[in-house]
Parts: structure tokens; sequence; C-alpha cells
């Protein structure tokens, strides 16, 4: 996604996860944008280094975005906060992997 001015770059520093979520997902969005930015979360995703992660044989990834692991069933503690994606999403949540993914716990899921 580019932005054109400082006044885009401010908004979408300062938009709320529900914003950001309708910016990247809304109906224009193009096959090609879903990969390019599924393949920078997966860059920068701290999943594989998390105490929960290890020694559970899971092997995916971003589970704020893809949602629960069948996988990780204890909860050893998690880096989701400090993660880049939490940050730069304004994800407000924790254990993605075990609580599922940001949309189904956000606003958006018509709670």
């Amino acid at each position: 996604m580019r932005y054109t001015s400082m006044a885009n770059e401010e908004n979408f520093r300062n938009a709320t996860f529900e914003e950001k979520y309708r910016m990247f997902m809304g109906a224009d969005i193009r096959p090609s944008d879903v990969k390019r930015n599924a393949e920078q979360a997966a860059s920068m995703c701290l999943c594989v280094k998390c105490p929960s992660y290890a020694g559970t044989d899971e092997t995916g990834l971003v589970f704020c975005t893809i949602g629960k692991s069948t996988k990780i069933q204890e909860n050893k503690g998690y880096l989701c906060p400090s993660c880049a994606i939490s940050r730069t999403m304004s994800l407000r949540w924790d254990a993605y992997c075990i609580k599922g993914d940001a949309a189904s716990l956000s606003d958006l899921a018509g709670k």
C-alpha cells in the first residue's frame, strides 16, 4: 500500500486495527496485494520464537491472521505484544495461537 502524503501515514499510524483491516481487505484489493501482505507479515512474525510455540511441532506462523493452532495448547507465555505485526496493525490482544485471529477477536466479529 502506498501513501501519498504524511497525512495519510499519520492517519494509518493512528488508525485502529478495525480501520486498518478494512484498508487492507477492502473490495478493491488485488490478489497480488494479498500475497505481498501475507509474505511481509510472515517475515515480521515472532511466533516461531514464542515460548508457547517451542516444542509443539507447529509449523504455522502469523496466528494473529490465520487463527488458532491445532498443536499449541499450553500457555507458556507470548511474544505477541512485542511483535512488529502487533505494532503495525494496532493489535490489542495476545495468544492468537490459542484464542484465534485478530479479526475474530475484534469489533469486526460483531460481538
